[in-house]
């Protein structure tokens, strides 16, 4: 008689062994543990392998809530237990173990110190090679309580103004887009403030000279700029258009226009298949943008210090693009102001509310002129309507009583006018951006500067995936302010996972004789790409599931064999071929 199996069990594994074996390279686990210490009373998983398998899920199903992690990793226990090298309580992903993993995690030289050195770690490990790093800050809105000394507050937010925010400042490595450092401060702060703290954080954990240091106009600030440059660093960014710039760049405008410095031609060039089934790859090369730079004596005086001074050169440069961008844009700020002027004074009707007072039409038109940002490109003609009316005074049939003249006035602007010289001379200004850099021209010509800074989306993607499918990050499911630091910190480890496993891929894959891969995408399979995203990737091992068969005292397990796209990806990380196999081995 045939001996039935005692239990079966199936795992859905996934892409989540890759994930802990990217991790382990890493040295994450070991690194958490070091600065996680456990107390000598704590039961259970140490906390560098608590936030690893939490790190897992986060990737894995792009949710970071601590309410599902315990069943998740109840679903995958004897994967997990093998791949790790652990034993697993039932009691390790509760919420409560989850939540004094973020407390610890939102302590500042805590925090400080684990990215120190997984950052050292990272580069020595995957040989990378830092020369450029990109600071920029972004918000995150959510549904919180607002306290006078919390987190989330009120401020400038492109998310959602009518929610409060906290403000993340990040520095990554460019291009990689590893995140270095991670800080969190209350959502008020302006960014300003927010650039030096995190330079000197970098520049203690990278400990080297010579870095060039890349954000937006909001690093501009010239202690930023001073801070960078005494140290021993590069800078480059976009001036802020305040103070006296206006001023210089119609100055640095007019110089171009008239011809008084050749301009020079800035260039991109750009990979793409010639078909989308073939490896091979065709060069095409295009002219994004002209400048000229021109250089300029920098002092700084503070009564602390000596004088401080350098030379610093100022790239200034005119886009095609930029300018067609704000052309369009001012263009439809025209309009609307030209809509909202004629609105102001309706034709007289039912409902429709007059304006008798001409300082309350100045006002409003004025206020609707800066709102739209055309004053002294729109003007308007008005005229005041005066309507005479004779009634008898008190009520009744008319009588030989005395009789009143009643005058009413009200104000109707005529026209809208374009000041089309104005407008003309707002249109040259288009498409020019002055630049700054302390960086000598052998390091830093005109033309990669301006194509070193166009790479901004690489922060912006970082942020892109901090807060859409693939990290999840808003709606924010932890209110307390340290279990908010603590969350935005682990998510960030997440994401500089995402960004080595995307890496290393693609630099693997320039080494190679066939430098693409096909299969990425399940809509066209034989469509190849060079720069595969990390989410493809780990998207590659969807539907993997192991399964355990207990019978007669033994354990049998399977794994389906992976196919060649799966393994190719595996040895493009630099993973032994066998990470999934094993899991059988370990089971019969």
């Amino acid at each position: 008689m045939a001996h039935l199996p005692q239990q079966i069990i199936s795992e859905r594994i996934d892409d989540v062994v890759v994930l802990l074996e990217v991790m382990k390279k890493m040295g994450l686990p070991e690194i958490l543990n070091q600065h996680l210490p456990r107390h000598w009373k704590q039961e259970g998983l140490d906390w560098g392998w608590v936030a690893c398998i939490w790190l897992s899920y986060i990737i894995s199903q792009g949710d970071h809530r601590k309410v599902r992690v315990r069943e998740w990793v109840e679903q995958r226990h004897y994967t997990i237990e093998q791949v790790c090298g652990i034993n697993i309580r039932e009691t390790d992903f509760t919420d409560d173990r989850l939540g004094i993993l973020l407390k610890r995690l939102s302590k500042p030289e805590t925090w400080e110190q684990i990215e120190r050195f997984l950052t050292q770690k990272s580069i020595r490990a995957y040989e990378l090679a830092v020369e450029q790093v990109r600071l920029d800050a972004t918000t995150i809105s959510g549904h919180h309580l607002i306290s006078e000394s919390g987190l989330f507050q009120f401020g400038h937010s492109k998310d959602d103004p009518n929610l409060p925010q906290v403000k993340l400042m990040m520095g990554m490595i460019d291009p990689l887009g590893m995140p270095l450092v991670t800080q969190v401060v209350s959502g008020e702060q302006a960014d300003d403030g927010l650039y030096i703290p995190a330079y000197q954080q970098i520049a203690a954990t990278l400990n080297k000279k010579g870095l060039l240091f890349v954000g937006d106009c909001k690093m501009s600030s010239l202690s930023t700029r001073c801070n960078i440059h005494i140290q021993g660093d590069y800078y480059l960014c976009p001036l802020s258009n305040v103070g006296k710039t206006p001023e210089l760049l119609a100055g640095w405008i007019n110089d171009a226009v008239m011809g008084k410095f050749p301009l020079v031609e800035i260039k991109r060039t750009s990979f793409h298949h010639n078909t989308e089934t073939s490896p091979d790859l065709d060069a095409l090369e295009t002219t994004i943008a002209t400048g000229y730079e021109v250089c300029r004596h920098v002092e700084v005086v503070d009564e602390q210090l000596p004088l401080l001074c350098w030379q610093e050169r100022v790239l200034i440069v005119h886009s095609p693009t930029l300018a067609k961008q704000q052309f369009q844009g001012l263009e439809k700020r025209l309009h609307n102001a030209q809509q909202k002027l004629m609105a102001l004074t309706p034709q007289k009707g039912r409902g429709k509310r007059q304006i008798n007072d001409l300082q309350v039409l100045l006002q409003k038109a004025t206020e609707i002129l800066r709102l739209h940002r055309v004053e002294g490109l729109l003007s308007f003609d008005y005229e005041c309507q005066e309507t005479v009316e004779e009634t008898y005074i008190g009520r009744g049939r008319p009588t030989s009583r005395p009789k009143q003249i009643t005058r009413k006035i009200r104000y109707q602007i005529q026209t809208v006018i374009r000041n089309e010289d104005a407008i003309a001379q707002t249109h040259k200004t288009f498409g020019w951006r002055a630049f700054v850099s302390n960086a000598p021209k052998s390091m830093l010509s005109i033309e990669q500067a301006v194509l070193t800074y166009r790479d901004e989306w690489i922060a912006e993607r970082g942020f892109h995936r901090l807060k859409g499918a693939s990290l999840s990050i808003a709606p924010m499911f932890v209110q307390r302010d340290d279990q908010v630091t603590g969350l935005i910190n682990l998510l960030s480890l997440a994401l500089r996972l995402l960004t080595i496993i995307e890496f290393v891929v693609r630099r693997q894959l320039t080494v190679q004789e066939v430098n693409s891969l096909a299969g990425l995408y399940p809509e066209h399979p034989k469509k190849r790409t060079a720069q595969p995203t990390a989410e493809r990737l780990l998207r590659a091992f969807s539907n993997i599931t192991l399964t355990i068969i207990e019978a007669r005292g033994q354990r049998f397990g399977y794994v389906p064999p992976l196919n060649p796209l799966q393994q190719e990806i595996i040895s493009l990380l630099g993973l032994v071929p066998d990470i999934y196999s094993n899991l059988v081995d370990n089971s019969s």
